[in-house]
């Protein structure tokens, strides 16, 4: 059997699913009092993606925690988020705890971001297995190789783009690593750093058409522009520190081995989970 594996961005999930109900103040909150929209959002698009993709094996990775080594590069690293609203925080456990009753390995490790872990695995596993990655962040593009597909959640369940290597290089003319080097020039006003000031996606990547990399613009700087010049010259410190913030990890030391995460859900533990948390017309609507 040719082996299948889903890595599952876990957050990516859970907020989207969070945000799509919660703008209508519908939070689907149980005899409990436990708010499960964001849950129940989550598996909904964790078996629409199964159903399509039909996948062996299917593993979870997660923020562990709101440091990483990224704040120790960076201290205003993400620092203009806000705490998440109160009627999501109860559903970060009860997320854990459904993929658990699925049959379904949460992974995490503490100083890393959910993402550097899909990276790691996604590398441990592509020699043996076809490897999708199931997200909603556009920064996991950079993960694109031979065997590692991404597949980017759109608006509503079942709507996805996905995306390889070959229809990365068709929409932007880039190979996965030179997205790296996009992002170091852009920066990313959500992770809040900001790259080279002045510098946006359109001339960054004019550059990288030309010059491959930041050390192939560096070393032909005297080609470009005055003010191409000048403005890299002002944030060269920022533009370093921005690919080292940019770049997804592949070397973070987490693994889980394959045969442990085969997708075979228990009908009865799932029952339990799904009745226990009081979701409505699961049968119908979820699986």
């Amino acid at each position: 059997m040719e082996k299948k594996v889903m890595l599952v961005d876990g957050m990516a999930l859970l907020f989207r699913a969070f945000y799509a109900t919660a703008m209508s103040n519908y939070y689907m909150i149980n005899s409990k009092g436990v708010p499960t929209n964001a849950v129940y959002g989550m598996v909904k698009h964790l078996f629409t993606a199964a159903r399509v993709h039909e996948p062996t094996h299917v593993i979870a990775c997660w923020d562990m925690g709101s440091k990483t080594f990224r704040n120790d590069l960076f201290d205003a690293y993400k620092a203009n988020r806000s705490a998440p609203p109160e009627e999501m925080v109860p559903q970060f456990d009860l997320a854990k705890e459904v993929t658990e009753a699925l049959g379904i390995p949460n992974v995490g490790m503490g100083g890393y971001e959910a993402d550097d872990c899909i990276g790691t695995l996604s590398r441990h596993y592509r020699e043996e297995a076809e490897v999708t990655i199931l997200t909603g962040d556009q920064d996991m593009l950079q993960l694109l190789q031979p065997n590692v597909s991404v597949l980017l959640l759109k608006k509503g369940y079942g709507n996805y783009e996905e995306y390889t290597e070959d229809r990365l290089m068709e929409e932007k003319g880039i190979r996965p690593r030179q997205l790296i080097d996009l992002k170091a020039f852009m920066g990313d006003s959500s992770d809040n750093y900001p790259g080279v000031k002045g510098i946006g996606e359109k001339t960054a990547l004019k550059l990288l058409h030309q010059f491959e990399s930041i050390e192939g613009i560096l070393e032909n700087i005297g080609s470009l522009t005055k003010a191409q010049r000048s403005k890299i010259e002002a944030d060269l410190d920022m533009l370093h520190l921005s690919r080292d913030l940019a770049e997804i990890r592949c070397d973070a030391e987490v693994s889980h081995p394959l045969e442990e995460s085969f997708f075979q859900v228990e009908e009865e533990r799932m029952a339990e989970k799904f009745n226990e948390l009081e979701f409505r017309n699961w049968r119908k609507n979820l699986i």
